[in-house]
């Protein structure tokens, strides 16, 4: 089977999701330009993961690039107001709350990713590699027939912050912890650890 590259500059939409109901949720990082959709699933941890880093990486090049009039590049000035940004990609975007495109079919199940940032173009950078033995990020140029299968999805500063803004969101939306063990509560409750194995 043929090498699967699927790369996206510059989104219409690039979203963490989840099907299914909290505690049997499947999580999918999803992409869509024009008509085209893909689609790859990944554990909950993958997701928490990567909106950290993303919200790391963000910090990192808002300090880095900080202005000599105190304005930030993402267009937020020090004192955490918005600013008049050249670029329109820095701008914030509006929160996307709408669930995942139909139709969602799992490209691959993601093994490993990498994030990155783009000077010169001023875009985060986002890859996902399926699983695999290793379980490491493999270097592959896109040219290379026996590398992995990758999704490479490239977005403004204003859709990483909405990216972050969601997957926070999803994470704090599954099972509420038990109060005791910190174990995530079912709806028809579980055995507690701390409480000796009595049925919270």
């Amino acid at each position: 089977m043929s090498r699967r590259l699927f790369i996206f500059d510059l989104p219409d939409r690039f979203v963490p999701g989840t099907m299914g109901r909290p505690g049997q949720r499947t999580f999918f990082l999803q992409a869509r330009k024009g008509r085209a959709v893909v689609s790859v699933g990944l554990e909950k941890a993958q997701v928490s993961a990567l909106a950290d880093r993303m919200n790391d990486l963000l910090t990192a090049v808002n300090e880095l690039e900080l202005t000599s009039d105190g304005t930030s590049a993402d267009g937020t000035s020090a004192d955490g107001t918005s600013a008049d940004t050249s670029s329109p990609d820095a701008q914030p975007t509006a929160h996307d709350d709408q669930p995942l495109d139909e139709p969602i079919v799992e490209a691959f199940r993601v093994g490993a990713m990498a994030l990155s940032w783009d000077p010169q173009a001023a875009r985060v950078v986002i890859e996902a590699q399926p699983e695999d033995e290793s379980g490491e990020y493999v270097e592959a140029a896109d040219d290379d027939a026996e590398g992995p299968d990758l999704m490479r999805v490239r977005i403004g500063l204003g859709d990483a912050h909405a990216f972050v803004r969601r997957a926070q969101e999803l994470i704090a939306a599954g099972r509420p912890p038990c109060p005791f063990c910190g174990e995530p509560l079912e709806p028809t409750g579980h055995f507690c650890l701390a409480r000796n194995g009595q049925l919270n």
